[in-house]
């Protein structure tokens, strides 16, 4: 029998290119179809890996999860960003790479980016997603997210809503 590792933890900059490669991946499955083309490999190519070296020692807290050695995916965490909101932490992002989704790491990535949110002392949190990404607004309802938020984002002149989920 053969055991495999999961591990998260908090991102490095040797982990920069692997994040890149988990952003690009997931990125473009989960926004095909929903943003628009040049706008989405535009977001896409701007984080390449030294953005994401940056990042990593950037303000926001960078989380990754690790299976078998390799990133699987990873998680963008800090301040809320609404001021109209009462909850005090947000998760910017959290995207795995296609083949590893549905195998749970999601679930465990959020649940440790909101222990680390808590135990920093934010009470609540916020997160956000595109109404039509049905995927993220299955995941952040099976998590118990409450939707009581909502809110516009521009993609080269297309715009989109956003859905606020909030855990208090």
């Amino acid at each position: 029998m053969k055991t495999v590792s999961i591990e998260v933890r908090p991102g490095e900059p040797d982990d920069a290119a692997a994040i890149s490669a988990a952003h690009r991946e997931s990125w473009l499955q989960a926004y095909k179809g929903l943003i628009p083309h040049r706008a989405l490999l535009q977001m896409v190519n701007r984080r390449d890996e030294r953005w994401w070296r940056r990042a990593t020692r950037g303000p926001a807290t960078l989380m990754v999860v690790e299976i078998a050695g390799n990133i699987a995916g990873y998680a963008t965490m800090g301040l809320n960003r609404a001021r109209a909101l009462p909850q005090e932490g947000e998760v910017y992002e959290i995207y795995l790479r296609p083949e590893y989704q549905g195998m749970g790491l999601g679930r465990i990535l959020f649940t440790e980016a909101r222990n680390l949110l808590k135990s920093l002392g934010c009470r609540g949190l916020v997160v956000w997603c595109l109404e039509d990404s049905h995927h993220a607004d299955s995941f952040f309802r099976a998590a118990g997210g409450r939707d009581i938020a909502e809110g516009m984002e521009d993609f080269d002149d297309t715009l989109l809503k956003k859905i606020g989920y909030v855990w208090d």
